[in-house]
């Protein structure tokens, strides 16, 4: 059995999430999830360095990048479940959100 994603609790997590949304392409709407989404998300205990980034390669259709670090596997645990976290996903990601993909990295060691 692979046990690559068992994470000790002390190791620090880059949480990523490469995604397109729905919206047109520097549009008010684009804009307005990616304000509320830094607002609400960065604001939760235990994000840190969060970050938005745009993806210029061609090579991918997905537009745009969340980045975050946690200092542990309980950190990130608490970020999925805070209710803020979970109200944006429902209520936000789940009808914005045309296709992603989350990414969750360790360094190696």
């Amino acid at each position: 059995m692979n046990n690559d994603h068992v994470v000790e609790a002390h190791v620090p997590i880059q949480h990523t999430v490469v995604f397109r949304l729905i919206h047109e392409s520097n549009s008010a709407e684009e804009s307005e999830f990616l304000d509320t989404a830094t607002r609400i998300l960065a604001a939760i205990e235990g994000v840190e360095a969060f970050a938005v980034d745009r993806q210029i390669s061609s090579t991918s259709d997905l537009r745009w990048r969340f980045s975050m670090l946690f200092r542990n596997q309980s950190a990130y645990d608490a970020y999925n479940n805070n209710p803020a976290h979970v109200r944006f996903v429902n209520e936000r990601w789940l009808t914005e959100v045309a296709a992603f993909q989350e990414l969750d990295f360790i360094a190696r060691t």
